[in-house]
């Protein structure tokens, strides 16, 4: 079969982005909470969001009926941590134990990401990302989650994407914190990739059942031109150039895969080294996949162009203005897994749609159906020429608060109405489910 037969079928989200209740029960505001005035579209915030947090029973039975395998959701750590560290708050730990639990009862597979960009605004103010103590408490908060929900939870995930929490936030200031200091970017990388090789020795001295650890990054790929082996090898070589800094693929992976990073790397934040030796070797503590979000592929320069490299006039392209380039997610797990040797996880693709209910009381996504199935057509021709692909998890389970766009962009499979919360699958769902009870054979 092209796919494996113990393929991963998913769909994802992340807690600021669905669970709403930002201040219930104990839990305390993160920096999208207090910061996101002026940054986002129609000043929208996550304070209720999808409601996930009262409607996660309704929302896994809508997975169970789209025959996911598996869910990928992050933790609030200002719901189980108030305080950031100290004093554990209780009822946000039951929120993620019922929510584990449901999701088993119908044998679904709980993915653990533990940061997904919400950090608490108590420790922001106390310096977040660039205070150099922010590896400990990531470590204690990990501990805390571990110790309650790895006796049901398998997957884990440290950190989601640091070339967006860090790049475009501390560095450009588009996302919360909002920053745009460049100066932030060394002790910035520093702290979060102790921070993940910390939690990855938490999760591994703690864990209940036996962990399949990774990290879920992201970063440009860029697709050759043709076969030509010195095409590929121009595309492999522009993939992993650290020439975007915090942008880039190995800016974080190489630390964290390979325990080193180029020398011009560190040379370009005016050091010799980013880590001591005793720091490289916790940095770099072992994992079992490679976790990559992918959505659109670079292309390799065009001499004249005025348009960008991945695109040409009238292509296509998403909602979010993303040129729809299905041949980069083959190029993106073949190099990765070429240069770091691991399994890959898709941990998130898929595309933002102008989606709507109908007359007939449907949401009709054709484009999104296209969409998929184009990408997943390349993601199995890895798997036919013998690239470990581990599974695919669709970005987003339902609409919800994208961030800087607030809720003007709609990537889900389920359609909800925020005024009412009302969920509705879409076509696409109905579509995903056949191909994940086929096992994509029917692609």
């Amino acid at each position: 079969m092209p796919f494996p037969k113990d393929f991963l079928w998913g769909a994802a989200t992340a807690a600021y982005q669905v669970e709403g209740a930002w201040d219930q029960d104990g839990r305390t505001p993160c920096i999208w909470d207090v910061l996101h005035p002026g940054h986002v579209r129609f000043d929208d915030n996550g304070f209720e969001a999808c409601d996930h947090y009262h409607r996660f029973r309704e929302d896994v039975q809508l997975m169970k009926q789209m025959g996911l395998k598996t869910y990928r959701f992050s933790i609030s750590w200002s719901r189980v941590l108030p305080q950031g560290v100290g004093p554990v708050n209780e009822k946000g730990l039951e929120f993620y134990r019922s929510l584990v639990d449901a999701l088993v009862e119908v044998g679904i597979e709980p993915m653990v990401t533990l940061f997904h960009w919400d950090l608490p605004h108590c420790l922001y103010e106390q310096g977040g990302w660039l205070n150099p103590n922010i590896p400990d408490w990531f470590a204690e908060y990990a501990r805390v989650v571990v110790d309650a929900l790895s006796d049901k939870v398998r997957w884990w995930m440290t950190i989601n994407e640091p070339q967006c929490f860090v790049g475009i936030s501390y560095v450009k200031g588009e996302h919360a914190p909002f920053l745009d200091q460049p100066s932030s970017l060394l002790p910035a990388t520093r702290n979060v990739l102790l921070a993940h090789g910390k939690a990855v020795d938490v999760i591994r001295s703690r864990a209940k059942l036996a962990p399949k650890v990774g990290f879920a990054s992201t970063g440009a790929v860029f697709a050759p031109g043709s076969r030509e082996p010195e095409q590929i090898e121009a595309a492999r070589a522009v993939t992993f150039s650290n020439e975007r800094q915090a942008f880039s693929i190995p800016w974080w992976c190489d630390p964290i895969y390979l325990g080193r990073c180029e020398p011009g790397a560190a040379a370009q934040m005016g050091v010799t080294d980013l880590f001591t030796p005793e720091e490289w070797e916790q940095v770099s503590r072992p994992l079992d996949f490679i976790g990559f979000n992918f959505y659109q592929t670079e292309g390799l320069p065009v001499e004249g162009s005025h348009y960008p490299s991945n695109a040409w006039t009238g292509s296509p392209i998403t909602n979010m203005d993303w040129p729809i380039t299905p041949e980069g997610i083959y190029w993106a797990v073949r190099f990765l897994h070429e240069r770091y040797g691991l399994p890959v996880l898709i941990t998130e693709n898929g595309m933002a749609n102008p989606d709507f209910v109908m007359l007939d009381g449907q949401v009709h996504d054709p484009q999104r159906i296209d969409y998929v199935h184009r990408y997943l057509l390349a993601l199995r021709t890895a798997c036919e020429e013998g690239v470990p692909v581990l599974g695919y998890t669709y970005w987003s389970l339902m609409d919800n608060y994208e961030w800087a766009w607030g809720y003007s962009r709609r990537f889900g499979l389920i359609h909800v109405d925020y005024r009412t919360q009302q969920r509705t699958l879409k076509d696409s769902a109905y579509w995903y489910r056949d191909v994940i009870a086929s096992n994509g054979e029917n692609l």
